[in-house]
């Protein structure tokens, strides 16, 4: 997938209706239960960022540091808890988005996937996917991000890279699916949002 991916092309696939639940559930934990969320939930958003780096378009996710909650150590798209002075959800995710990993390059928003409910945070995360035309100079927040993980879009697609293994959290034994890259396990609501991304997009896996 090279520097000709069709950036209009993508726009145009948002603009129909999304998949959600359906594929969702294709990436969904086992214990992960329905999508339904509460009145009470928090609201957050997160950026899916596509970027040329250097000749071939990835997407960036990062790593989380250790911390006393229950997204520690994992990897996820950049984004957080949108904030009262943000203007919209889209500003939330951009400016997580920069805080987190230090992109100053402008970003174009081509479009929105489903608000997916993450029960084990409280968060109603909705997803924006957003486009940058010139590799980026990243500086990640060693505050808040371990490391950044740069993602040939290739490589997402490829079956082979789509596994299954038991898993352990909050002392529960479950059965994942996740995407694989090198050593890297992208599972849970980022794997969830990945794979509604990549229907919307028109790609096979």
């Amino acid at each position: 997938m090279n520097r000709n991916l069709n950036k209009n092309r993508l726009i145009k696939s948002f603009s129909g209706p999304l998949p959600g639940h359906a594929a969702w559930e294709k990436m969904a934990p086992e214990f992960r239960g329905n999508f339904q969320h509460y009145v009470d939930r928090r609201i957050a958003a997160v950026l899916v960022i596509i970027f040329p780096y250097p000749k071939v378009h990835h997407l960036l996710f990062i790593k989380r540091n250790e911390y006393p909650g229950p997204h520690s150590s994992q990897i996820s798209f950049p984004g957080g808890l949108h904030e009262t002075y943000d203007i919209d959800l889209s500003h939330t995710a951009i400016r997580e988005a920069r805080e987190e990993t230090g992109l100053n390059e402008e970003i174009e928003i081509l479009g929105t996937l489903t608000p997916l409910y993450i029960p084990i945070s409280n968060f109603l995360v909705t997803p924006y996917v957003g486009w940058v035309s010139t590799p980026p100079a990243f500086k990640p927040d060693a505050s808040e991000v371990k490391y950044l993980i740069t993602v040939p879009i290739s490589e997402l697609l490829n079956g082979e890279n789509i596994k299954r293994e038991k898993m352990k959290g909050h002392d529960v034994e479950f059965m994942a699916p996740y995407y694989a890259f090198g050593k890297e396990k992208i599972w849970g609501a980022t794997a969830m949002i990945l794979s509604e991304f990549i229907e919307v997009a028109g790609w096979r896996q």
